[in-house]
């Protein structure tokens, strides 16, 4: 080969080789902030539904946008470190999950970068949001009815054992929405003059712990990050000392458990993504409403 021919080649490879790290650096760069483990298969059940939402507004990951996971394992107090850390890889958006612990930690870590959450519970009561119909800012995302609904889940409890005088109410105390838990699942007790003891727990063996302590008759599961993750557990623990009990998301029923009622969490993280697709399309959070 002559010495032209392999200068000219050379040169072609290079030129491609910067084409391809320059396109390379502008893909976008989505960050997923999780209260949740690491799931064994990170292309499985929870995320597939974000996927899916991006997918439809024509963002694949690889192809034309990048995924930074973030998983906290359970651990609320890593939350905001973990949202530091995508802030200072100056990712172009933050998708939350699990809860108003990580939407918080985001929001609290920047006011610039693009932030979309998912299962909150009054959003606008912690300051994520000015407004549902106009949020303002950088956040937006998809509330779940969650505290609303505990009068509802007590209603159907009673219909199922209505001879049921004591119920219990499982929570986590570290999750934000403890506390309205536990007082609006009490206005649905005293409604239907039934007595409701409150079952704490922050583990998997407090778990355990708890359900072996209760003497209620039937139990209502709380929603939380912890709780989803373990149901399998819970469900197990129930039949096993025959406590007929209510859940707050449909996976519960899935994988074995009575009734649930609550958010459809695969229908809300689709529409997640999809809110993250129009942002990254120019869409801004201030204009784009919390359903």
């Amino acid at each position: 080969m002559k010495r032209r021919e392999f200068m000219l080649m050379l040169s072609a490879a290079m030129a491609a080789a910067r084409g391809l790290r320059a396109q390379q650096t502008v893909l976008p760069v989505v960050g997923q902030l999780s209260v949740f483990s690491r799931p064994a298969n990170p292309g499985g059940l929870l995320l597939a539904p974000i996927r899916q939402g991006m997918a439809e507004m024509g963002f694949v990951e690889s192809q034309n946008m990048i995924w930074e996971y973030r998983w906290a394992e359970l651990q609320y107090e890593r939350l905001p470190a973990l949202a530091a850390d995508l802030v200072s890889r100056n990712v172009d958006l933050i998708v939350t999950r699990g809860g108003t612990t990580p939407a918080l930690a985001a929001k609290n870590a920047t006011s610039t970068i693009p932030i979309v959450f998912t299962d909150v519970g009054d959003p606008v009561g912690f300051g994520l949001v000015a407004s549902l119909a106009r949020p303002g800012g950088n956040v937006t995302g998809f509330s779940a009815l969650t505290v609303e609904l505990d009068p509802k889940r007590v209603e159907l409890l009673y219909e199922l054992v209505p001879q049921v005088a004591v119920i219990a109410l499982l929570v986590n105390p570290r999750n934000q929405l403890a506390e309205r838990h536990i007082i609006a699942t009490e206005q649905g007790a005293r409604a239907k003059g039934i007595k409701l003891t409150v079952l704490k727990a922050t583990t998997e063996a407090e778990i355990d712990t708890a359900l072996e302590q209760s003497q209620a008759g039937a139990l209502l599961v709380a929603p939380d990050a912890l709780f989803n993750t373990r149901r399998e557990q819970l469900v197990a623990l129930a039949a096993r000392h025959a406590v007929p009990a209510i859940y707050s998301y449909p996976e519960f029923v899935v994988a074995g458990g009575l009734i649930s009622y609550g958010t459809d969490t695969d229908a809300l993280y689709r529409q997640a993504g999809i809110y993250a697709g129009r942002i990254l399309k120019g869409e801004k959070p201030a204009d784009l409403p919390v359903p």
